[in-house]
């Protein structure tokens, strides 16, 4: 909790300096293409979290695959070096982002799915979400096959969770509770 709330600190830190500024589109790119590299390479997120390899070797290496971002975004990976929180680099890039799309009045739902949704569906769901949120809604479709079916759909901060797999688990609860 206690990281998550010092990521909201930071990104937004970072989004308001971003938007003084004026180079908060650029920088929400780099936030996303962050994201997505840590997210898509394992050894990256095992680097950024280990307490072994020291704090200046992880800043050069981010420095050397984000070279080229913006001297805010730079400045955010310097910072969170800085002051040892670098493990927390791919949590306020996301938080950017929510903060940089809800400032704009845009929401992101993202729906885990067994299998891809069909354009149909893929329809209903921006609707529904548009409703809920009141907020002009993009959509973005993992596939997760643990998940079994169902989906999960998360907005923003918000999460529901139909998976099969939820319900699974907590029928298993519910049965070990009662023994």
């Amino acid at each position: 909790m206690s990281n998550s709330r010092a990521a909201i600190r930071y990104a937004k830190a970072t989004l308001d300096y971003a938007v003084e500024q004026k180079v908060a589109d650029k920088v929400d790119t780099d936030m996303r293409k962050i994201a997505e590299t840590i997210s898509d390479h394992p050894e990256l997120q095992q680097l950024l979290t280990s307490p072994i390899v020291k704090n200046e070797v992880k800043k050069n290496s981010l420095s050397a695959i984000f070279k080229g971002s913006n001297e805010i975004t730079l400045g955010l990976v310097n910072t969170l070096a800085d002051n040892k929180r670098i493990d927390l680099l791919q949590e306020v890039a996301y938080k950017y982002i929510i903060q940089y799309e809800k400032m704009k009045g845009e929401d992101t739902a993202v729906v885990t799915t067994a299998v891809p949704l069909t354009p149909a569906l893929e329809k209903k769901v921006l609707s529904k979400v548009k409703e809920l949120t009141g907020n002009k809604v993009s959509l973005e479709n993992k596939i997760d096959e643990s998940i079994v079916g169902g989906f999960i759909l998360r907005v923003g901060d918000l999460q529901y969770d139909a998976s099969v797999a939820n319900k699974l688990n907590t029928i298993k609860r519910e049965f070990t509770n009662s023994l």
